[in-house]
């Protein structure tokens, strides 16, 4: 076969040279594609034998790119990176856009694209690219991004929602979840409500839970419910997004009923309390509220005895401890909060602390199966 196409090939060069017809090696007309250079065939059989071919890459060089130029973090002139006529397709979107097309833009989901309405209501229209940057959260790096996705817009991909389904409710895009600086992580028990703030970095920034005597007393009592989880709002640090335990009691135990019904009661409040819009399914605008499952949470830190799960205290003790012996933990505790709740979990402490142990499993699992999922 080697042998064949090679006097192939070499019949039709000889030819190209002796003949008035374009041949596989000739200068093509003028206006067709630039001349291409010989280039050789190697055989795998044997490394003598070479035929020769078309260099077909002498085409690269050819063909003139038409991707804007690039900006450095230290050029101050977005303007000058652009044509007038990008300039033009960026502005155009970024002054009239709706938010629902811009949350669609890269870098621009959540709270960026409302910080352009909010910056185009009060300011007036962009005129310059070097203006957009003066919107908050919006640094010239990631204008330059955001730039670049207006003028080659990619479409996105289904495959990034899958695996987060498997334990985070509503289902959402990963890419909302891509510059979160921190979550709160909500658990509710029968008399208390405890969370967790944890940052990205993994340091925890807030753990504390608030009694609430209200719960399961009497007929359930909205307004009594409505007063304690409204104490506890009240209390909640401002964060990228709200984790809210979802439980797992089976609603075939009718003898823990009472106890379903008080946990979808709160959770449902939460949510309302939390999420102050109603978004439209697809708005592209991350909710701000999230439910992860328990058992998800149990699973990763091995904490289940069949469907069942056990208590994380020895777990959330043994992070206190790695966060003062290792060099880099798992988990990292400021200094008051280590000593705040050192004693909280110990065997036979009186302090009720199953709910914190789960508030902060509960963050530091989302960060880390995340983090698997995207693997």
């Amino acid at each position: 076969m080697m042998w064949v196409a090679r006097r192939l090939l070499s019949s039709v060069a000889q030819r190209s040279r002796f003949t008035a017809q374009p041949g596989l090696f000739r200068r093509p007309p003028h206006g067709c594609l630039p001349e291409l250079e010989p280039r050789y065939l190697q055989c795998t059989c044997c490394w003598r034998s070479r035929v020769p071919v078309a260099g077909f890459e002498t085409l690269n060089a050819s063909i003139s790119s038409t991707s804007p130029p690039p900006c450095t973090e230290d050029n101050r002139s977005l303007d000058a990176c652009y044509t007038s006529e990008q300039r033009d397709v960026i502005l155009r979107l970024l002054n009239s856009a709706p938010l629902s097309e811009l949350a669609a833009v890269k870098l621009l989901r959540g709270r960026k694209s409302l910080n352009i309405v909010e910056f185009r209501t009060k300011h007036g229209p962009f005129k310059t690219l070097e203006s957009v940057v003066s919107v908050p959260l919006l640094k010239h790096k990631s204008a330059v991004t955001v730039f670049n996705s207006i003028l080659n817009p990619v479409k996105k991909e289904r495959k990034v929602r899958i695996q987060l389904a498997k334990f985070i409710r509503p289902e959402v895009d990963r890419s909302w979840l891509e510059e979160a600086s921190n979550v709160v992580s909500l658990v509710c028990g029968t008399n208390k409500i405890a969370w967790a703030q944890v940052d990205r970095g993994m340091t925890v920034l807030d753990w504390q839970q608030q009694d609430c005597p209200n719960f399961l007393k009497g007929t359930y009592m909205a307004s009594a419910y409505l007063n304690d989880v409204s104490a506890v709002v009240a209390l909640l640090p401002s964060a990228d997004f709200y984790i809210i335990e979802k439980s797992s009691i089976s609603v075939q135990n009718t003898a823990l009923f009472p106890v379903m019904a008080h946990m979808r009661t709160v959770e449902a409040m939460l949510f309302a309390m939390l999420e102050p819009r109603n978004l439209a399914p697809e708005s592209n605008i991350p909710p701000r509220v999230l439910n992860m499952m328990r058992t998800a949470v149990g699973r990763h830190f091995g904490l289940m005895v069949g469907e069942s799960r056990t208590s994380g205290a020895q777990t959330v003790r043994q992070l206190m401890t790695e966060s003062v012996t290792q060099k880099l933990p798992r988990l990292n505790f400021p200094q008051d909060l280590l000593v705040k709740h050192r004693n909280s979990f110990q065997m036979g402490s009186r302090r009720g602390g199953e709910e914190l142990c789960d508030a902060l499993l509960q963050a530091v699992a989302f960060y880390e199966l995340l983090s698997e999922s995207s693997s």
